[in-house]
């Protein structure tokens, strides 16, 4: 009687009242229908409703584009690149998390002009061969103290304060340039702990490998405001003939003259773009996965053959960009259980300076970043595979592959470990502090041939990307990235990396 009852009181109603509460009734159903269709979503699914070829394409030929002439740190271009970048985020629902309610963390930087003068001289020999590692403008005329190969034992017994300490490059088993440069640091320190006014290395270096080094470091260079603030001297002189070394190591006493000017400053900002999204469940929100990728690159230099002069970075690193913004689009509209933080980075190509400026500058605190999924490109050759370097060293890989597997992708750990290329990307910045960072790479299985045609080269255009493998790459980063996200199981690195204890620490594990 009472369902008569309710009829009789329905069809009495008027006919805007019915259509009133039928509308109410359906957009309930309509609400539960969506919401009980969303939690039966596989994270299969919702990758595949959110990645797409033509995004894919849109946002790398808007990146890689001519006009914004390769987006090097400290250009115009490179804003444009910023702000493109932020306002994609914001139409993703993506939450700021830089400065003042936006998505930027400005970064102070300085350009440092080349010397216009930079030469010395030893006793009588002159010579301008030199190359700067540091310098600053800077006049010398004093004495001068020759020091075998510069390392600690060498200084034991001499007086070297306010003198240039001459060393020959290198050690006595490795004196070629990369040698010395990677024993740069530990020279220098020791130089310095002595009280010497400034290093200088003699190098024997072949001329071709000379002018190489010399491009390098003489030319203009990009650095964190402030970073060289004890205006040390650092500097390799060219011996090819060994006549300097031969000279000073005969002298009872070395005068030395060191002239440096013309070396000019200018400050400016550039940007980090850093994203959020809170993460679902009350527990596992409180730990962040950091997805990452650089989006500068090395602008305009000179012409080739064609006279194309823009270094575009289609793959290095338009790729990794737009992998990040692919996972940001699917996890702001299907959050994971932990929240989300995603940073695009400026200044990887002139030194890793936008992770060394986040990671001494993070918005969220470092022990609650558990794990930091990097992406960063050179080039491919195998369409079959995604490279991940590093896919052994943490605890999330066989998320990465099966997620890979998914897509018709075959992941593969670092194919050319020789080329040191885990610490060559924003990912050993947070590696260093403790927080597991692999990068995932297009396919590679050999670091040369068409892996490199295209790397730090003006033909690396849009155009020349094979799209096709582009998206099933993307959408094998994605659902990895929600497979790593939705874990009860905090990832972590495997027992005995290198990076294992300092994780440890980090997170307090005993």
């Amino acid at each position: 009687m009472s369902d008569l009852k309710n009829v009789s009181i329905f069809m009495g109603l008027s006919k805007t009242t019915k259509l009133h509460k039928m509308r109410k009734v359906l957009s309930i159903l309509a609400i539960i229908f969506i919401l009980f269709s969303t939690k039966a979503q596989s994270d299969l699914d919702k990758v595949k409703s959110t990645v797409y070829k033509n995004d894919i394409q849109s946002h790398i030929y808007f990146l890689a584009s001519d006009e914004l002439r390769g987006r090097e740190t400290g250009t115009p271009e490179i804003d444009i690149a910023a702000s493109y970048l932020a306002n994609t985020l914001r139409r993703y629902q993506v939450k700021p998390a830089g400065e003042n309610d936006s998505f930027y963390q400005n970064i102070p930087m300085e350009k440092v002009s080349p010397p216009s003068n930079l030469s010395m001289k030893l006793n009588d020999l002159f010579s301008d061969k030199l190359i700067q590692l540091q310098a600053d403008n800077f006049e010398f005329n004093g004495d001068a103290i020759y020091l075998n190969y510069g390392l600690e034992e060498d200084y034991k017994g001499k007086d070297v304060k306010g003198k240039l300490v001459i060393v020959k490059a290198g050690t006595a088993d490795k004196n070629g340039l990369r040698s010395a440069y990677g024993m740069r640091i530990k020279k220098r320190k020791i130089a310095k702990e002595f009280g010497a006014t400034g290093l200088v290395e003699l190098s024997n270096a072949e001329e071709r490998i000379w002018m190489r080094f010399s491009h390098y470091f003489n030319s203009e260079k990009t650095r964190l405001a402030g970073s060289d603030k004890d205006n040390f001297i650092h500097l390799w002189l060219l011996d090819k003939d060994k006549s300097i070394e031969n000279n000073i190591v005969s002298a009872k006493k070395i005068n030395g003259t060191l002239s440096i000017s013309g070396l000019k400053i200018k400050q400016f900002t550039s940007r980090n773009i850093v994203g959020i999204v809170e993460g679902t469940d009350p527990k596992l929100k409180n730990e962040y996965i950091i997805y990452s990728a650089h989006y500068d690159h090395n602008g305009v230099g000179k012409p080739n053959a064609q006279m194309d002069s823009i270094y575009n970075g289609a793959r290095d690193n338009a790729v990794g960009s737009v992998t990040v913004l692919s996972a940001a689009e699917n996890i702001a509209k299907y959050p994971t259980k932990r929240s989300a933080l995603f940073i695009l980075f400026t200044g990887e190509e002139k030194g890793l300076m936008g992770s060394k400026w986040y990671i001494n500058h993070p918005v969220v605190p470092l022990e609650k970043m558990v794990y930091c999924f990097n992406s960063d490109n050179a080039g491919y050759n195998d369409t079959t595979k995604a490279t991940i370097i590093g896919l052994n060293r943490t605890t999330a890989n066989e998320h990465i592959i099966n997620a890979a597997s998914q897509f018709g992708l075959t992941a593969i750990d670092d194919p050319a470990p020789e080329q040191g290329l885990f610490d060559r990307s924003d990912n050993v910045q947070f590696a260093a502090k403790g927080i597991p960072a692999p990068t995932f790479s297009m396919g590679f299985t050999s670091f040369d041939g068409d892996a490199t045609k295209y790397y730090h080269q003006v033909t690396d255009n849009p155009d020349t990307l094979d799209y096709d493998y582009l998206v099933k790459f993307f959408k094998a980063y994605v659902l990895a990235c929600r497979l790593i996200a939705n874990d009860a199981k905090t990832p972590f690195w495997t027992e005995g990396d290198k990076y294992f204890e300092a994780g440890k620490k980090l997170y307090g594990i005993k």
